[in-house]
């Protein structure tokens, strides 16, 4: 009997832990060699709007507004680097054997990390519940943050964050994104319930084909169904910003077509510095930015071939040379289950590295968050 209440207690023991165990074998730090960080560098930096335009911390449980030694971010971490804006998405699924070039949609992880984690039952078995639950999550820590933490939802209320952060630096701005339209569970209706929970990007895809089309990684890599034209036609209608990192490249040139707005690749390579399966070819960049769209730069190896600040300032300043500086941002990709040389708190490093690539401190102010920034106030709904 007491060998078996011993062996109980440890499996309780080990499921408390498993959450944290595989939140830090997934999202680790690289040691690669950083540029030197100088004085004149680092104000400078201080003095930056900075923004971001994916990051996956909701996934994890983790408290936003508590410091932790592992992981990419938190919101302690987030003032030390001077984060400005975070846009945080809502992941909902990704399949067993998850891989760059053929994923079938039959299988789901996070079915298993909502169960270890405790969330609530509704998300074990729903994608939507999920997505719902990761506003939920967002919303009270922009409660308890007593103001430290504002959700951004038009660009109303973007003007009144920008206005209380001229008297206040220690406020974040968020914005919610879905990665992955399979959040809506192929039902038009559901559209409507994300958008009341606050989300205003959609990615139309993330590791497989889905309801609305395919994915760089799925088995088919098709183009826009009939559900997905509409939906195209529905987030142009209420100015939720298309997202489409992971798309296949007919839904990236269909998307094109169809969407009267402007769109956005949240987190990204380029194939001119790293010729990766999800990388953007110059023919996307310039197709995209044509029509006044935002590519956001990861921050991962798979993204830049490489795990250094120096191979992310190499693809930023592939797509300022190919298309223009007013087009770039950063899309780091944090606690995205990928390995960086930084978490949230080496920005500074990256201002660092492209005043020493010699790019101009007009220019690094758009790259930082300046050209998201625009890009939000164009393009979120009034009000």
């Amino acid at each position: 009997m007491k060998k078996i209440t011993i062996i109980s207690l440890s499996l309780v023991v080990l499921f408390l832990l498993l959450p944290g165990i595989v939140d830090r074998l997934k999202n680790p730090l690289v040691h690669e060699s950083l540029p030197e960080l100088t004085a004149a560098g680092l104000k400078f930096h201080k003095t930056l709007f900075v923004a971001d335009l994916h990051n996956d911390f909701l996934l994890w449980n983790r408290n936003l507004l508590k410091s932790y030694s592992y992981g990419h971010t938190d919101l302690p971490r987030m003032r030390k680097g001077n984060a400005s804006l975070q846009v945080f998405s809502s992941v909902t699924k990704t399949p067993r054997g998850l891989n760059y070039h053929s994923n079938s949609d039959k299988s789901d992880m996070i079915t298993l990390l909502s169960i270890i984690q405790r969330n609530p039952v509704d998300t074990w078995n729903s994608l939507l519940e999920r997505s719902l639950y990761h506003s939920l999550k967002l919303h009270r820590y922009e409660k308890e943050s007593q103001g430290e933490l504002l959700i951004i939802k038009s660009k109303k209320d973007l003007k009144q964050f920008l206005f209380k952060k001229r008297k206040e630096k220690k406020i974040i701005g968020a914005l919610l994104s879905i990665e992955g339209a399979h959040a809506l569970e192929g039902k038009p209706e559901n559209v409507d319930k994300l958008y009341q929970a606050g989300f205003r990007m959609f990615g139309l895809a993330h590791f497989f084909d889905n309801e609305v089309g395919g994915s760089a990684h799925g088995e088919n890599k098709g183009g826009l169904t009939k559900f997905g034209e509409d939906l195209i036609k529905e987030m142009n209608k209420r100015h939720i910003i298309i997202d489409l990192a992971h798309s296949s490249d007919r839904v990236i040139d269909e998307t094109l077509t169809l969407s009267q707005a402007p769109v956005v690749v949240s987190h990204t390579g380029v194939k001119g510095t790293c010729k990766g399966q999800r990388n953007l070819s110059d023919q996307q960049i310039k197709s995209i930015t044509k029509k006044g769209g935002l590519i956001g730069i990861g921050l991962w190896g798979d993204a830049i071939c490489g795990e250094s600040v120096v191979d992310v300032v190499k693809a930023i300043k592939y797509v300022m040379n190919l298309v223009g500086v007013e087009h770039v941002a950063l899309g780091s990709d944090f606690d995205g289950s990928v390995k960086t040389a930084i978490d949230v708190t080496g920005l500074p490093y990256i201002t660092q590295e492209l005043l020493n690539q010699g790019i101009s401190k007009e220019d690094i102010k758009k790259i930082m968050g300046g050209n998201i920034l625009n890009f939000l106030l164009a393009n979120l709904p009034a009000s």
